[in-house]
Parts: structure tokens; sequence; C-alpha cells
């Protein structure tokens, strides 16, 4: 299965019986909106409001990680998903969450899960349709997980990492944030890095329309960041979003399934004892 697909494609997939199309738009908290409300206003035709953060863990004061198994499946039957069905996400970005969504379906298991390429920004630019208000309700599914462990990092993997170096880390915030020059946007927390990682902005993958980058500028993007096939890879971010598109351009380029670190800088920079690095990688 494609990690992603063409808007061209779903517009010619949009009526199959077999397609689930979720909006899993997310906002930062000082942009000052909400991605369900703005499903009301625009979403593309079939689709349903996947919200990351409920589809997450209730126990943690981190944000959206990753919820149990039986959570997962119990939500996303809900949304009248099976384990048969192919998955489609997107977000009203063009990509910055949507890859939160289908990295969470292959954390448990799924293998027919892609991203819209360009999001829902590309499908209107285009013409193509819309609808506004509630979706209909659906038919709660069956949903059986199947977790594989390899794709999830925490903390103490992270740490134990700092002493192995067996796995690279890419980090996809801003060169700013994790060079320390420029604030977190969460005040409580440092600018920084986790030492070793190397810098790689989830931005500098994508084209002006919010698509992925064509197959060999994503290799060399990455090989630019350290990527040489010697050693497994994890991604991080703020929170564990962004991470998840550094993860889907390594599917998309060719060069495997990289591991996320769900707490991310958010858990890391908040624990006393953890160490930051400041400047270039």
């Amino acid at each position: 299965m494609t990690p992603i697909v063409s808007s061209e494609w779903l517009a010619a997939h949009l009526d199959d019986p077999d397609l689930r199309l979720l909006d899993a738009s997310w906002y930062m908290p000082a942009e000052q909106r909400c991605a369900a409300s703005e499903f009301l206003k625009a979403h593309i035709p079939g689709a349903q409001f996947f919200d990351v953060d409920e589809v997450a863990d209730p126990d943690t004061p981190l944000p959206h990680m990753a919820p149990s198994p039986e959570r997962f499946a119990r939500l996303v039957g809900d949304l009248g998903i099976g384990n048969h069905h192919h998955v489609v996400f997107y977000d009203q970005k063009g990509l910055f969450s949507a890859g939160r969504g289908w990295w969470l379906f292959r954390l448990f298991g799924h293998q027919r899960v892609s991203v819209l390429d360009g999001g829902l920004p590309k499908w209107l630019a285009e013409g193509r349709s819309s609808e506004r208000g509630p979706v209909d309700a659906v038919t709660v599914a069956d949903y059986r997980p199947a977790l594989r462990a390899t794709l999830l990092r925490g903390l103490g993997d992270m740490l134990a990492n700092l002493q192995s170096q067996q796995e690279l880390v890419l980090d996809a915030r801003s060169r700013g944030r994790f060079d320390g020059s420029a604030p977190d946007p969460r005040p409580s927390l440092p600018s920084g890095h986790i030492p070793g990682s190397r810098s790689l902005p989830y931005g500098e993958l994508l084209n002006p329309d919010g698509t992925l980058l064509a197959v060999d500028a994503l290799r060399a993007k990455f090989v630019a960041a350290g990527v040489d096939g010697s050693r497994p890879l994890v991604c991080s971010c703020g929170s564990g979003l962004t991470a998840t598109v550094l993860a889907l351009g390594l599917e998309v380029a060719g060069l495997g399934s990289a591991a996320v670190y769900d707490g991310s800088w958010t858990e890391w920079a908040a624990q006393p004892d953890t160490p930051k690095a400041s400047g270039a990688a």
C-alpha cells in the first residue's frame, strides 16, 4: 500500500466501499483555531474528524501520546473502521498532522493506510467539492489491533541511545528551536535538542503546495541529515506530530520504517536530569 495518494486518485476513489477518509488536523494553542470547528466549515465529502487528542492516552500529562491497543480499537471502531478498510488521512494545513494518524494506524498493525498528498488546501485549490456541517452516523466496526512496538520509542529508549548511539535521531522542529536560538512555543520549556540528534525541519520535505518532494529530492534531504543506512532511525519533534512527517517521507523515499519518539521534546525538555544540547548538530 502506497503511503501517499494524490488528489486525483482520491477523487476517483471517494465512493469505494472500503475507503475511510479521516481529517486529522491539529493546531498549536497559539494559533487559536479549533480543528474540529474548521472541519465543520469545510471537509472532503465522506470524511470524518479524527481527534488526535482523543485517540491518545488519557492518563498522561503529555499531549496526544499513543493510546493502549484497546482504546485505539474502540475509538477507530466507533468511526466505522475495520481491519480491511483503506484509511486515508489528510489535514487542513497540507501536511502537518495527517502523518500522526498514518503512524498510529501503522503502530497498531494496519497496512492499508495512506496520506493525501497536499491535504485539504490542495484539494480545494483544484476546485474539488467539499461539504459543511456534521457528518452522518456510522455503523460501529470491530477493529483488532496488532501493536508494532518497533515503531515506538519512549524516554528510557532515548536515554539508552545516548550511550549506545545505535540509532540516528532526526528532529523535525525548526532549526531555531533545535539550536536554541529561538524560544520553544511552550513557555515552560527550554529550546535545544537531544544530544547527538540531527536537525531536519519537516517543512524542508515539502513543496510550496504542501505536497512531499519528489523521491530523489527527499533522499537528498535525508542523506544531508546523516541518513546513510548504517543505523536505525528515530524521528522526534515537539510532541510527536511532525516527527511523523519525517517518518512518512522516509517511507516514500524508500529508506525504510522509522520509529517515533512519542514524548519528543515536550517530554525530554521537562525532565530535570536529561542532557540538553544547543547549537548546530
